[in-house]
């Protein structure tokens, strides 16, 4: 099958809406692959031609957490002062907080943990060619880079779902201070 064609990317497009819409509707254990092929409008054997399982199109279908995360994680300002949150960092939660539930089922205990380990592999992949490239502060520079990269993914998925967790979650901007803090030290 060709990724590029674009009956694949509707396809994979309408597959992803679908999983998560139903993902915010229901436990992640309660969708089936029947239900997503449903509510998207395409046969089964067509979402088997482009997803194993329910784990592989949940893991494409949160690839905007990787892309967010990773533009969040590069395009903070090294510089910036420890009492303002960089905006990329607070556009990091607010992206996550307009999802919340879909994370929360996601990151949670009820989750998918090969979904939850494959984002954060792809998230260490994505910033440790970033860093690669020397945009990381200069205090860790003898750290090596896939090191500092799996760290930082590690700890942004955990801080959002221990964030997500909360019966009352910090607002956005509260915990993107508080990260950013963090990760300053």
């Amino acid at each position: 099958m060709n990724l590029d064609d674009p009956r694949a990317r509707r396809t994979r497009a309408a597959l992803h809406a679908a999983l998560r819409e139903l993902a915010a509707e229901r436990e992640l254990s309660d969708v089936t692959m029947s239900a997503v092929a449903a509510r998207a409008g395409v046969n089964r054997a067509t979402l088997y031609q482009h997803y194993r399982d329910l784990d592989a199109l949940l893991t494409d279908a949160m690839e905007d957490t990787v892309a967010v995360v990773a533009r969040a994680a590069a395009l903070c300002p090294l510089d910036a002062p420890p009492d303002v949150a960089p905006a990329p960092l607070v556009d990091l939660f607010a992206h996550v907080a307009d999802r919340a539930v879909l994370y929360r089922r996601v990151l949670g205990p009820q989750g998918s943990a090969r979904c939850a380990a494959r984002l954060r592999d792809r998230l260490a992949a994505e910033l440790a060619a970033r860093f690669a490239t020397g945009a990381r502060p200069p205090r860790v520079a003898e750290v090596p880079v896939d090191v500092h990269a799996a760290w930082l993914a590690g700890a942004l998925l955990g801080l959002l779902d221990h964030w997500l967790a909360a019966d009352r979650p910090a607002p956005p901007a509260g915990i993107a201070l508080a990260t950013w803090r963090l990760l300053r030290t």
